[in-house]
Order: structure tokens, then sequence, then C-alpha cells
């Protein structure tokens, strides 16, 4: 595995986006299009791609969420490709670099019943917080955070 630091104009950054998307659709149902308008990636400046041999297998991004934060977004793994630690990589490469631009913790959504990514998380060290912005009161929501 290898991972490239990139931007949201990767190509296959944005192929993976597009998997990511199908799923959560299909997980979010009725509820997909609040969900949607807060994942869009047209100008996220740190974008992660795991890649198995040549194969784009995982991503991950983050974006500042205030002066010394950043928000976890646009995390998936190809299905092939999970269990295999590929997530936890992402995970820690994007704190690695949150932490080279001076950022001091990172929060990040997920849902309720997404038990693997939660558990990823957890792994690495975030604790779950009171949801936050546009997430409160959104129960299929859980919100997490961890401090470098």
């Amino acid at each position: 595995m290898h991972i490239l630091r990139t931007d949201s104009s990767n190509t296959d950054f944005q192929n993976l986006v597009k998997s990511l998307d199908a799923t959560l659709s299909e997980h979010n149902g009725e509820n997909d299009d609040f969900f949607a308008q807060f994942n869009t990636i047209d100008t996220i400046k740190n974008c992660i791609v795991a890649y198995v041999g040549d194969i784009p297998a995982a991503c991950g991004a983050f974006k500042p969420f205030s002066k010394d934060t950043v928000e976890i977004k646009r995390m998936f793994t190809n299905p092939e490709f999970r269990k295999k630690g590929l997530g936890s990589a992402i995970v820690k490469e994007l704190e690695n670099w949150a932490v080279e631009l001076n950022f001091k913790k990172a929060v990040l959504e997920t849902s309720q019943d997404l038990k693997s990514a939660i558990s990823v998380y957890e792994r690495q060290g975030f604790h779950r917080i009171p949801n936050y912005g546009q997430y409160i009161g959104v129960e299929q929501s859980v919100c997490y955070e961890k401090v470098f």
C-alpha cells in the first residue's frame, strides 16, 4: 500500500467519493439530501488516496473546521479492500498532515449504524462528543473528536 496526498481535483479521489456517495445514498435513504449538502468536494485541499498496487482502494480528506481544528470528511474504503487496515492508515495520515499544518484536533461525523467506521475511529483514539453544527438533533449522527 502507498498513500498519496492530493486535493479534490484528483480523479482517483473523485471516483472513490462517487462510490462513497452511492453507498451513503442507499444507507441514508430519504435523509440523503440533508447529508449530501455537507459532503461536496469542490475545494478540499487536503485529500488522501491509498493505493494497493496501482488500484485506488481508499480515501479520506479534511478541511478546516476552526482555527485549530479540522473536520475529517469523505472516508471510504472500497469493499474489496476492507478489513486490511486502510481506514486506520488513512486516519493516521490525515492526522499527521493536520499536525504538520499546526492544527490541534480533529472532529468528524458518521452514522450510528456504520459500526465498522466507528470502530476505526475509536481504535485511533477518537472519543464521542455531543453532535456539533448541522448534526445537532440528528438522531442517526454520532460525532467524534481527537486532540493531537
